[in-house]
């Protein structure tokens, strides 16, 4: 499967990079001659495979974020391609043919820029979503859980963004904060050596922080990562069940853990009387869990697509892959994620904290 996506990936990078070419041809067909055309589509073509090329070869650490922003690139270019297009379309009957061309010159890179100052914005500015449930079981008074995932914390999220996340928390009022897995960015060393312990100290709530391990949480640094999250007061929840205040919180490592337990059996044995709120990263077995007695699921991995289409691709794939759903008794959430994965850009897709206020009978 993977090696298909793969082959996907870069017949559409090849795709991609023609379009680039072209657009470049056409924007530039004005300044230079043909033959400096030719080179255009070729130095194109030249950065994208030797990109693809050194991702292979990992020459370097940082090759994956520049690769990732080239593919973002290439696309928001094909973006302002088919924008620059319709645009044509629209006023060509009412615009002579040379200041028209000019016109469109101008929109088209114009265009490319506002996307891209978007994805930025939209990666680092987190909204708050808000939602209300009532669950069939007793709860001693109404509950506020703040809920984040997917921080990726390291070279491009960090104390910043960390002590707006504390601020967001503390200005919700929320009783209980629920993070359920990629808290960092395969590792610690950024996050040690830009000194984010005190930042993520800040998250507080009165009944309490817990998290789960993501994906990206077990690249082979998990006793490190689960660590650090525990100096800073989150409780990590390490394939387990636990009471604490009146609650049955169940926490799963993400599904790079082969040797994770199931649902059903980290729930056996367990008070089920208890409003059950379990942390599961990935949105992957939601029907299963529907057929159990869990309340509330929390998820994050998706990151709604980050950028589009592939919020699209996610909702084919996932029974919820962004949003609320509240299916049998149970009731699912699939945040887009505080963080970002790669690069600081989310085009479809918006960074966020939700709000649950939950009743009981």
């Amino acid at each position: 499967m993977r090696i298909g996506f793969f082959i996907i990936v870069l017949v559409l990078m090849q795709l991609f990079t023609f379009g680039l070419g072209r657009s470049l041809q056409w924007l530039l067909a004005p300044f230079i001659a043909k033959r400096g055309r030719r080179w255009l589509m070729g130095l194109a073509y030249f950065i994208t495979n030797s990109l693809i090329v050194g991702l292979l070869l990992q020459v370097d650490h940082a090759i994956f974020r520049v690769t990732a922003f080239w593919m973002v690139l290439l696309l928001f270019v094909m973006y302002s391609a088919l924008a620059t297009f319709i645009l044509y379309l629209l006023l060509r009957k009412f615009m002579a043919q040379p200041p028209l061309s000019r016109s469109l010159r101008v929109f088209a890179p114009l265009f490319l820029l506002f996307l891209t100052v978007l994805s930025v914005y939209n990666a680092y500015t987190p909204v708050v979503r808000h939602q209300s449930i009532a669950i069939n079981k007793k709860l001693d008074r109404p509950l506020r859980i703040g809920l984040a995932s997917d921080t990726h914390l390291g070279l491009l999220m960090g104390s910043k963004q960390l002590d707006k996340l504390a601020a967001i928390m503390q200005q919700q009022k929320v009783d209980l904060i629920l993070l359920p897995g990629d808290l960092m960015d395969d590792d610690t060393e950024v996050y040690s050596a830009k000194n984010m312990q005190p930042h993520l100290a800040k998250l507080t709530a009165p009944l309490g922080v817990y998290a789960t391990l993501g994906n990206h949480d077990l690249f082979g640094h998990q006793n490190e990562i689960r660590a650090e999250l525990e100096k800073a007061g989150i409780r990590v929840l390490v394939n387990e069940a636990i009471e604490a205040h009146g609650l049955l919180l169940v926490g799963r490592n993400d599904d790079m853990d082969k040797s994770r337990p199931s649902t059903e059996q980290l729930l056996q044995g367990q008070n089920t009387d208890l409003p059950v709120l379990l942390l599961d990263h990935r949105p992957s077995e939601i029907d299963l869990h529907a057929e159990l007695p869990v309340d509330i699921q929390v998820s994050g991995h998706v990151h709604n697509g980050q950028v589009a289409p592939a919020n699209l691709i996610v909702k084919t794939i996932n029974r919820i892959a962004y949003g609320y759903e509240a299916i049998g008794k149970g009731h699912y959430f699939v945040t887009s994620g505080y963080g970002f994965w790669g690069i600081p850009m989310r085009l479809g897709s918006q960074a966020e904290v939700w709000i649950i206020d939950v009743k009981g009978r």
